[in-house]
């Protein structure tokens, strides 16, 4: 007999930047969750979800391969049969390619999915951001109307109102298109190249290979060189300019707080014209009025969401001009923060906690509690229960712990005569009821 070996279990614990999602965290997650998904479908979004595995040159090809992503968060797969695959890390590109796949350019258009899923990065954990983590998306296909990203914004904002977050602002820029976007990188890399010794060593090979990323650095040092470059609203072109222009009068027109961040650039390159990220605003940095267009400090606080138009994702991957918008929501972020609002939603919760304890004593209990459970899941009355225990004392305690209000009880007595006895438990008094009319019962009770 083989003799088998012993496993350290500490070598089995998730892995770094994952986790296990029980309870509470779980409950948040998917109330974020189902408030999105019923706003998007109002407007009139329709679902998709995309694999979790994709070839790698999805992701090279349209993100960049000098971007963050590509060059350093990428979980890559070789296959044995050689395929180069890759874990999803962003959304936008296997929904481009979902959508050039499937036809649904033949359909009409615009083409509004959501989706609702696990993302994938290799990346320094920290509070609210995970290497397995997830977003609830929108994305706008086959629009290049200026209400398409008014549309985004809007969306985002009604989820973010939903779902408790009291205050937040908008920080937006335009980068301009293929025929202004040039000329700006022109005059910034001119600007930058006088400044390469003060650069950080990212920032030096940025100036070679995505100059427009150094405008997005942390550094200090050089934050406080790109506070003085050009700025790309002064290099948009007429087309460029007249969208930016016209985005911002329909945010104004919704209400919606923003604020112009002239270093605003994202991460990815399939990114053009608008792009914005969405933060929680707190008291103390004061709120944006609505129109407030003058340049401020980015808020160092991670993004809630973020996002922009990407008219040349379809011409990258299949040379066909569909011109498209979106966003991305962190729902583990979202979380954190209702999480750590004083009492954000643990009220909520607690009403929706069934409020009937469902007790059994014996088999044939067993069984009529098994039929009882599915009618009253069908009259929308939640219900706990503990069927795999028999005594009547520890299910008695279970119901007190759970602060139930009603306990269903089923002996042999009572299943043979097709009967619930009702038991208040505040009182202790007692009735009892024709199954058929318990549903009925608790409904007046409850």
């Amino acid at each position: 007999m083989t003799k088998k070996t012993k496993i350290n279990f500490d070598s089995l614990r998730a892995p770094k930047g994952t986790r296990d999602l029980l309870g509470e965290d779980y409950e948040f997650q998917k109330e974020i969750s189902e408030k999105a998904e019923k706003i998007a479908t109002y407007y009139g979004f329709s679902p998709i979800e995309t694999p979790h595995i994709e070839k790698e040159g999805l992701f090279t090809a349209t993100l960049g391969e000098t971007s963050d992503v590509v060059e350093k968060q990428m979980y890559t797969i070789r296959t044995k049969g050689g395929d180069h695959l890759v874990l999803r890390p962003e959304y936008t590109a296997p929904v481009m390619r979902a959508y050039i796949e499937h036809g649904m350019h033949t359909i009409p258009q615009p083409v509004m999915l959501y989706y609702n899923g696990a993302l994938f990065r290799h990346e320094n954990p920290q509070k609210g951001r995970l290497r397995e983590y997830h977003t609830f998306g929108l994305e706008i296909l086959g629009a290049e109307d200026e209400i398409a990203d008014a549309l985004i914004l809007r969306l985002t904002t009604l989820i973010l109102k939903e779902i408790g977050i009291k205050s937040y602002i908008v920080n937006i820029n335009s980068i301009g298109d293929k025929v202004c976007a040039p000329i700006y990188k022109k005059e910034l890399v001119s600007f930058l190249r006088k400044k390469t010794g003060h650069l950080c060593n990212d920032c030096k090979r940025r100036l070679k290979t995505n100059p427009l990323r150094i405008l997005d650095c942390k550094e200090e040092k050089c934050k406080e060189i790109v506070s003085n470059a050009p700025q790309m609203i002064d290099f948009l072109c007429e087309d460029c300019n007249r969208h930016f222009k016209t985005v911002l009068e329909y945010l104004d027109e919704l209400d919606i707080p923003y604020i112009l961040d002239n270093c605003l650039v994202r991460g990815l390159d399939y990114y053009s014209r608008t792009v914005f990220e969405i933060f929680e605003e707190t008291a103390e940095e004061g709120t944006a009025t609505n129109g407030n267009i003058e340049e401020k400090e980015k808020q160092s606080k991670t993004a809630l969401a973020a996002g922009g138009r990407y008219d040349y994702l379809g011409q990258i991957l299949a040379g066909k001009n569909v011109p498209g918008v979106g966003v991305g929501i962190g729902i583990e972020r979202l979380a954190l923060i209702l999480k750590e609002q004083s009492g954000a939603g643990k009220e909520k919760r607690k009403q929706k906690s069934p409020k009937i304890y469902l007790i059994q004593l014996g088999e044939l209990a067993k069984r009529k509690s098994l039929l009882l459970l599915e009618d009253l899941r069908k009259a929308h009355i939640p219900v706990y229960h503990s069927l795999s225990k028999d005594s009547l004392r520890g299910q008695l305690k279970s119901a007190a712990n759970l602060n139930t209000e009603i306990a269903l009880i089923i002996g042999q007595k009572e299943a043979l005569e097709n009967s619930v006895i009702a038991r208040n438990m505040e009182t202790g008094s007692q009735e009892i009821i024709e199954i058929s009319k318990i549903a009925e019962y608790l409904k007046e009770k409850i």
